[in-house]
């Protein structure tokens, strides 16, 4: 399915990592929060580390290894600009990774996903909805497909949309920049942006080959930000019912340890857009299957 090897790592770590503001308003008026950036800490001489690790959260369905590298993974997509940076390091030693490929991807403001077009929205969702009166009896058999949310194991393509996709490399202070769109929501699940991070690997012209990955997680956004995002286009648009970010059933309810990113716009014009940031800790020589 992928030429370069996909391994989930055992466990992460995640804190905060400052940048400068872009989107700010013009009139001076502070952006939304952020504004409590942890700093990086000093390794502890008790315990041999600078950041508590989290578990590592599922990749979900959608995943495709597209070797699409790139920083810009907008391509046609409507919504609210969204500009995140992500720096990655060692959470034991504190130093930077440098090279590492790290993946995004995530729905549309409708909450589709590229490549599962044909899926809807909904995690699974999709197709004409059913008409009639809904059947009383028990039902029989062995389920099948996705449950609600994609928390099912991984699905086959079904078209060759690959939007809201792509791969970069951090630079030599661990640093990796994406500009994308805000997401939107889809049955079962919060707004969320799905990451790996690979690492051994070897950057050729085809993309990026070999290595394993030390952390798969996900990203999460506050639900001030999404009440705000859901008064704008497209995003008004979606009637999906959303799951807020305490009912999500995979957020693991522990604020930026858990892939809560910061973030920074202006709470009167968030059409403007938003910048977001998180400094992932990982541990470079773990691997797991998952």
């Amino acid at each position: 399915m992928a030429r370069r090897t996909v391994l989930a790592a055992g466990s992460v770590a995640v804190t905060a990592v400052g940048v400068g503001s872009a989107f700010a308003a013009s009139d001076g008026t502070a952006a939304e929060e952020g504004t409590q950036a942890q700093a990086a800490a000093s390794p502890s001489s008790s315990e041999g580390a600078c950041y508590t690790l989290t578990s590592e959260l599922v990749e979900g369905p959608y995943y495709i290894d597209a070797d699409k590298l790139r920083q810009d993974v907008t391509e046609d997509q409507e919504g609210i600009p969204l500009h995140l940076t992500l720096k990655v390091i060692d959470a034991e030693t504190c130093k930077p990774l440098r090279n590492a490929a790290v993946d995004i991807w995530h729905c549309n403001a409708s909450g589709i996903y590229s490549g599962y077009e044909e899926m809807g929205s909904g995690g699974g969702g999709g197709g004409t909805p059913p008409t009639g009166t809904p059947p009383t009896d028990a039902p029989t058999g062995t389920p099948t497909g996705p449950p609600p949310g994609g928390g099912g194991g991984h699905q086959e393509p079904t078209d060759d949309t690959r939007y809201l996709r792509g791969t970069w490399h951090t630079d030599r202070h661990g640093h990796v920049t994406f500009k994308t769109v805000f997401p939107g929501w889809y049955q079962g699940r919060c707004v969320h942006i799905h990451v790996k991070v690979h690492v051994d690997g070897e950057w050729t012209d085809a993309g990026y080959e070999g290595g394993h990955t030390c952390h798969t997680g996900q990203l999460f956004f506050d639900e001030k930000s999404v009440l705000l995002s859901a008064e704008v286009e497209p995003y008004a648009s979606n009637t999906t019912t959303r799951t807020t970010l305490d009912g999500d059933s995979i957020y693991p309810d522990n604020g930026h340890e858990g892939g809560l990113l910061y973030l920074k716009y202006n709470r009167h014009h968030i059409a403007h857009g938003v910048r977001a940031h998180l400094t992932l800790g990982v541990e470079p020589d773990e691997t797991s299957n998952g």
